[in-house]
């Protein structure tokens, strides 16, 4: 995923164009202040192509760089200098992969924290990696006791995942697990009712699942 442009440069574009729309509005026949104002705006947008090809661009290359080198020390189950490879990729370069990669090693190590900032810095994209990263931020929120951080986490990884008949029930069940845990067995039900009618490859082909067994226990507990 491509590093986007600094917020300050962003923000001082959207305030020369709003000054400008106003500066137009009062100052219709003062041309030379408008042309004043019109080079300014020129030259912001000069800048920041300049930033773009001097600046960012080589960032990119040495974050993929950074990130070739962590990879390849994963790989080779060289944990400790890649998650220094990786943690150095995202945070000097802006390498957004970076992030979750860090997060991953971070996680099998324990540090749920840690993990956790990581996977918040994450641009969750995409229908694979996004959900992936979103159940990994519900599975660190389990472990520190924040419940309805994991559900929130475990929403968006459903959302992300958008009907996939094997990646979303699985964050489903999660979400069903923590509303377990809640006391919240109504809301329990409805989601292992959901997978029933909804997703029938993953309980009959893909895991054998058996949610009738799930779904009558909240039912049970939730008095229906």
């Amino acid at each position: 995923m491509s590093k986007k442009q600094p917020a300050p440069a962003r923000t001082t574009l959207e305030e020369v164009n709003e000054s400008l729309t106003s500066t137009a509005q009062k100052l219709e026949e003062n041309k030379k202040y408008i042309y004043y104002v019109l080079g300014a705006l020129l030259a912001i947008v000069v800048l920041a192509a300049g930033y773009k090809y001097l600046i960012h661009d080589p960032n990119m290359a040495k974050g993929s760089e950074q990130m070739g080198k962590a990879d390849i020390e994963n790989l080779q189950g060289d944990t400790i200098n890649a998650l220094k490879d990786y943690e150095k990729a995202f945070d000097e370069f802006g390498t957004d992969r970076a992030a979750f990669n860090a997060a991953i090693i971070l996680y099998q190590q324990g540090k749920n924290e840690e993990a956790a900032k990581y996977l918040e810095k994450y641009d969750a994209d995409g229908k694979v990696a996004g959900p992936a990263a979103m159940s990994l931020l519900g599975d660190c929120y389990v472990n520190m006791k924040k419940l309805d951080k994991a559900v929130s986490a475990f929403d968006k990884a459903i959302s992300l995942a958008d009907k996939n008949e094997y990646y979303a029930p699985v964050f489903m069940c999660k979400k069903a697990t923590v509303l377990h845990e809640q006391k919240k067995y109504a809301e329990e039900a409805a989601i292992y009712q959901d997978i029933k009618d909804n997703y029938p490859a993953f309980y009959t082909q893909a895991t054998n699942f058996n949610v009738d067994k799930y779904l009558e226990r909240a039912l049970a507990l939730a008095g229906k």
